[in-house]
């Protein structure tokens, strides 16, 4: 990950932001070594981390993952820029921010439609479900799942969409917070609790 205090120049068309972003200044570029097994997991997983650091300290925090210039962005041959994290204060949303907003921010899932399970769900898994179903996601979708079966919890996705992996990595990082137990990194991993 690199900090970028101005990357406002790959905002800058509306054709790839579509005017979502206004006033972008300060960029995280998320990037990796192409070859590194699992990256676009581990930049969610380890990227989330950071996102919630960030907000402690109070600015706001936006996982950007195709509504910007990557051509405004240099990265080493050697790595693939995945995504960026927008950081700064945050303003007041205009009304066409609150409808776009509206249109795209549907309730959650809930933890039925997120965990596929033969037995009852023990506590910790209810409360790092609850977690999980706070995790943010490409448009809303909340696509990660969980499967708890014969006492093995494991997380996957359909990755069929370039945020799915990321996505993964966010869901499996805010369970762990919850629970304090580490999943293998990979669809389909499987969580070990501490």
């Amino acid at each position: 990950m690199e900090f970028l205090e101005d990357g406002s120049n790959a905002f800058r068309k509306l054709r790839k932001s579509y005017g979502l972003f206004t006033n972008v200044r300060s960029v995280i570029l998320v990037k990796g070594n192409k070859e590194l097994k699992d990256l676009k997991e581990r930049i969610g997983y380890y990227g989330e981390d950071l996102v919630l650091a960030i907000t402690d300290l109070g600015l706001g925090t936006c996982w950007v993952g195709g509504t910007f210039d990557k051509d405004e962005l240099i990265v080493d041959g050697s790595e693939e820029l995945v995504c960026v994290v927008l950081v700064g204060k945050v303003a007041a949303p205009s009304l066409t921010e609150k409808m776009i907003r509206s249109a795209t921010h549907r309730n959650g899932k809930s933890m039925a439609e997120r965990i596929i399970s033969d037995q009852p769900l023990p506590q910790w898994v209810q409360n790092g479900m609850k977690a999980a179903l706070l995790a943010p996601s490409a448009k809303n979708t909340q696509k990660a799942m969980f499967k708890y079966q014969n006492n093995i919890l494991s997380a996957q996705i359909a990755d069929d969409y370039s945020m799915d992996l990321i996505d993964l990595g966010i869901a499996k990082k805010h369970f762990e917070i919850e629970t304090g137990g580490t999943f293998e990194f990979g669809n389909g991993g499987v969580f070990r609790l501490s």
